[in-house]
């Protein structure tokens, strides 16, 4: 899961915000595989916080959460209860019995909704950031493209191709999972959890953050 660096926005954005930006699309991420998948009863699945930085400048003026790189990124590694399929697509009634189709489907779902979720992080934060209103009327799913989520929604739409044959449906399905992630962002628990992980991510100092140090700072929140 890894944000994209090119955006859409017209405005431009400082380093400070930009690498606060990046710890809650990332937080969003990982908060939404450790706590939605909970939520769904899923299996845990093992990922990673990967943070890259490069040219560190120094400014004593700045608090422990504003400091800027040259260079910044992170992006969550693993995560997805989906890897591959044994056949082309899910809804091949013929090959997987029902208790196996909605397993998969679950499955599915919760990747798709997990991959929404951090631009959606991204967006509220910057809403908060900026005193501004966040619902679904003003952050849209074309409007996450703007948040670094251009990535998101292209593996979101590779994993409808396989979902769902009819091309048609996947308009409405897209609907309605970014009305999930949208309440899953929106939830103040599950918010919380995402702000202390990002918080996390801002003031560490190695290159990964474990799964384990990720799932131990969620349940922090809970």
């Amino acid at each position: 899961m890894k944000r994209n660096y090119q955006t859409d926005a017209s405005y431009s954005i400082n380093d400070q915000d930009l690498i606060r930006q990046i710890a809650f699309h990332e937080a969003g991420h990982a908060a939404a595989i450790y706590l939605y998948n909970r939520q769904k009863q899923l299996p845990p699945v093992h990922f990673s916080i990967t943070i890259k930085m490069q040219d560190r400048k120094i400014d004593s003026a700045l608090d422990t959460h504003s400091f800027a790189y040259d260079h910044y990124a992170a992006f969550v590694e693993g995560g997805r209860l989906i890897q591959s399929l044994p056949v082309a697509l899910l809804e091949s009634s013929h090959y997987f019995s029902d208790i196996e189709q909605d397993a998969y489907k679950t499955a599915f779902e919760a990747d798709m909704i997990n991959l929404l979720v951090g631009p959606l992080a991204e967006a509220k934060h910057v809403a908060l950031r900026d005193d501004e209103q966040f619902n679904a009327q003003l952050v849209n799913i074309n409007a996450l493209h703007n948040y670094g989520g251009t990535s998101d929604l292209n593996q979101v739409h590779e994993y409808l191709e396989i979902y769902i044959a009819n091309r048609s449906r996947h308009q409405d399905k897209m609907v309605e999972l970014f009305n999930n992630a949208f309440q899953f962002i929106s939830s103040p628990i599950y918010w919380r959890a995402v702000e202390r992980l990002a918080v996390y991510i801002l003031n560490n100092k190695e290159n990964i953050i474990s799964c384990e140090e990720a799932i131990a700072v969620l349940d922090k929140s809970q």
